[in-house]
């Protein structure tokens, strides 16, 4: 149990693959926190799919113990968290639980989008910020460039920075001097009745919920009885610990430390993150302010495919809930896929990346309809109303308003790639706001934009065009009325619900046209034709036909009279006309997912 004036509660955040995780591998290495036997790229990465992916996906938290050159030993508590828009939710719960931010840029890209981002959200947190240029160690590596970037976006000197290559470990034991010497300790007394924030929390098989905790005031120790404020639910501390990066158990955490909780809970419901966990015998009053809940930006139905995985896969989502706060779930049925799930996400890399540690995880079979986003419907007489799945969306014709959400972006970009880019807002509906040039080699663009025109290929034609020097960050910026309708699918004469979009009525036929020619390419011939017409109510806009399969009844006429080969048609033509009556078209699950992939 370290004394709280030689705490230190920081992160590491940064614009995506600009080092946070390198950073944080250094520091284990000069703590002696992970033997040189252990030692590999990217410890704090421990999902597959971080990886893989090469990026971090979940922030994580580890102590290290780090001796100073004033002769003290100090606890340095690090949290390494994501870069991506999509998971800056994470960073925002991770600001929560620190004093301080090491603000990182790679000397060669500068200062990108959610560089800015993250720096706002630290000093809107009230974090001390340390500001650091990583990669010096590049041929092309432009540090005083990135310096005098970095001092425009926070404040300061460029003198004040400090440079260092994460990869070589230059200027890294300087930058943990500045930890030590520039973030102050935390608050809190360790008299106070206990408070603790749940910043984090994950579902183990044999231990049950496993929560991460930054103790505010107070202490809490090991067998003490304590409760969570949200849901009154009592239990035991049957662990408490510390992450050194592995679980080490302790008696005791006090105030201004970070470590883990394991009380035994199985009910995945109990707990929450954001909650505040305190003493049964001496409660505090008034729970931790804990956190805003996130909004989610898109919307799409998961569905087993096999009805029978349905108990699994909602068993699958509310584990993998607590584990990611930002994700919502709510229970969904559609005609064509059966029971699912309406899920809520932060982005589409977010979406793809529950669908993946579904997959992998929980060894589920899925298809994920097509994303969309919430729009807000207003009908004669009625309240407004939030639809998140196109299938809810009214039917074409009703008197009705249409609100559609816009969001505010910021797009840092090259100034040669600059028309590119407006090209590009342009004709996804984007109005162009304000220019500010960072110095000669980035321009800044503020723009809006409606939300459905990012949620599909924007991000990949942004950095196609700019040849992936452009970078993106967005935060909702209200409603706004649009010219929206609903494209039916039907099979058949039978509409699909899961193939129903609502867009903007200039694309309605480009959609229609698209959709139809790609079903007809993936749904197998069946023993009668089959009309895939795409409908905004009941005006058809586009249609293609499957041709049936066809049997040659003539075959076995070899001459004769010309009455019996009519007669055999005829017989064929009616058999086909009755089971076009009473077949019905089976869509097989790969067609769905093919079909209902973001489209080129």
């Amino acid at each position: 149990m370290a004394s709280r004036s030689l705490i230190r509660n920081f992160c590491i955040i940064a614009h995506i693959d600009h080092g946070k995780s390198t950073l944080a591998d250094r520091l284990l290495e000069s703590a002696g926190a992970v033997s040189q036997r252990d030692m590999r790229d990217q410890v704090l990465d421990t999902m597959d799919l971080e990886r893989e992916r090469g990026i971090t996906i979940k922030a994580q938290a580890v102590r290290l113990d780090y001796a100073a050159s004033d002769g003290r030993s100090y606890v340095l508590n690090l949290i390494d968290t994501p870069g991506h828009v999509d998971f800056s939710y994470e960073v925002s719960r991770s600001l929560a639980a620190c004093e301080g931010a090491v603000l990182l840029v790679d000397a060669n890209q500068g200062v990108q989008a959610q560089t800015v981002a993250n720096a706002y959200l630290a000093v809107e947190a009230g974090l001390e910020i340390i500001p650091v240029v990583n990669k010096i160690d590049l041929p092309s590596a432009e540090p005083e460039r990135a310096a005098e970037e970095l001092a425009r976006v926070v404040g300061g000197d460029p003198a004040d920075t400090i440079f260092i290559s994460a990869k070589t470990g230059e200027g890294v034991d300087e930058l943990t001097e500045r930890i030590v010497e520039v973030i102050h300790p935390p608050s809190g007394e360790e008299d106070l009745p206990l408070s603790a924030l749940i910043f984090d929390s994950y579902y183990d098989l044999y231990r049950g919920v496993v929560c991460y905790v930054r103790v505010m005031e107070g202490s809490i120790a090991a067998g003490e009885r304590v409760v969570f404020m949200a849901t009154g639910e009592k239990r035991d501390a049957a662990e408490i610990g510390v992450l050194t990066p592995g679980s080490v158990p302790v008696e005791r955490l006090v105030a201004g430390e970070v470590g883990y909780l394991i009380t035994g809970a199985k009910e995945i419901d109990r707990v929450r993150v954001g909650d505040t966990v305190t003493s049964a015998h001496r409660p505090a009053v008034v729970p931790l302010r804990g956190y805003t809940d996130p909004r989610p930006m898109v919307f799409a139905g998961i569905f087993p495919t096999d009805g029978d995985e349905y108990p699994r896969l909602r068993e699958a989502l509310e584990k993998l809930q607590l584990n990611d706060a930002s994700l919502q779930i709510a229970p969904e049925f559609s005609q064509a896929l059966g029971f699912g799930f309406r899920c809520g996400f932060l982005g589409l890399l977010h979406m793809e990346i529950v669908r993946e540690r579904l997959e992998r995880e929980y060894d589920l079979d899925l298809v994920t309809t097509s994303p969309s986003v919430a729009y807000r419907v207003t009908l004669p007489g009625d309240e407004p109303v939030e639809v998140r799945s196109p299938a809810d969306f009214p039917a074409a014709g009703r008197e009705m308003v249409v609100e559609e959400p816009w969001i505010k972006a910021l797009v840092l970009v090259p100034p040669e790639h600059l028309g590119a880019v407006m090209e590009i807002l342009t004709s996804r509906r984007g109005e162009l706001g304000p220019l500010n040039y960072l110095g000669t080699e980035r321009v800044e663009l503020m723009c809006r934009l409606p939300l459905a025109e990012v949620v599909f290929d924007f991000y990949d034609q942004l950095k196609s065009k700019t040849r992936g020097f452009a970078s993106l960050d967005y935060e909702p910026d209200g409603y706004q009325l649009s010219d929206l309708v609903k494209v039916d699918l039907l099979l058949n004469g039978s509409a699909v619900d899961a193939f129903s979009a609502v867009v903007h009525r200039p694309q309605a036929y480009a959609y229609g046209r698209e959709m139809v020619t790609r079903l007809k390419d993936l749904i197998p011939r069946q023993l009668f034709d089959v009309p895939i017409q795409a409908a905004i109510g009941s005006r058809v806009i586009s249609r293609e036909t499957i041709r049936a399969k066809r049997k040659d009844v003539l075959a076995k006429c070899y001459g004769g009279d010309v009455t019996r080969k009519k007669k055999l048609l005829a017989r064929q033509k009616e058999g086909k006309r009755r089971m076009k009556m009473v077949g019905s078209v089976e869509v097989p699950s790969e067609a769905f997912v093919a079909a209902l992939r973001v489209r080129d």
